[in-house]
């Protein structure tokens, strides 16, 4: 084969007669890596998990008077999906957990709205978690007067624990007690 200026990538063996081609050293460790990123894309892809958004975002009407949705991601089969929730709550010093209403967006899969049914006195944190297909996530997020509080969002691929929740309500309790909290 004749050689020309430029980048061989496959040449052929003289020395062998075979015929058989050679692939570099460098094409080799392309395809590798192409198949590595593509292993994690798909690893990724399966992963049940939620996303919380403000109630515009469920792009319905009825999340209007919402406290916040949120979508399940990685879930391909719908009528296997089970979410639930609570709200947790420490209202003068008392510790409350009530059931939360979950109402499902017709229009958009997958796509709840978290309607408030908690006092508005205390500190407060909602405890969602759900299954899919074997799958599951869970999320604890403060919530405050004006609504959720993204920054303090803690997403786990299974549900919460007590220890989790009651360390999220503890934090939430001190920021409201510190020097321009929201309180």
């Amino acid at each position: 084969m004749e050689r020309r200026i430029g980048l061989d990538v496959v040449s052929r063996e003289e020395n062998c007669g075979s015929g058989r081609l050679r692939i570099s050293k460098g094409v080799a460790m392309f395809r590798l890596v192409i198949v590595i990123c593509a292993a994690a894309v798909l690893a990724l892809a399966e992963a049940f998990t939620f996303s919380i958004g403000s109630p515009v975002a469920a792009q319905d009407f009825r999340a209007k008077m919402a406290s916040f949705v949120f979508r399940t991601e990685g879930c391909a089969d719908a009528a296997k999906l089970d979410v639930s929730g609570s709200a947790e709550g420490l209202v003068k010093g008392s510790r409350q957990s009530l059931p939360l209403k979950l109402a499902r967006m017709s229009s958009r899969p997958g796509v709840f709205a978290v309607y408030r049914n908690w006092s508005p006195e205390g500190d407060w944190v909602v405890s969602l978690k759900g299954t899919c297909a074997g799958a599951s996530a869970g999320l604890v997020v403060a919530v405050g007067p004006k609504g959720f509080i993204r920054e303090s969002a803690k997403f786990f691929p299974r549900p919460a624990t007590d220890g989790e929740i009651e360390n999220a309500l503890k934090a939430r309790a001190q920021e409201d007690r510190a020097p321009g909290g929201s309180k």
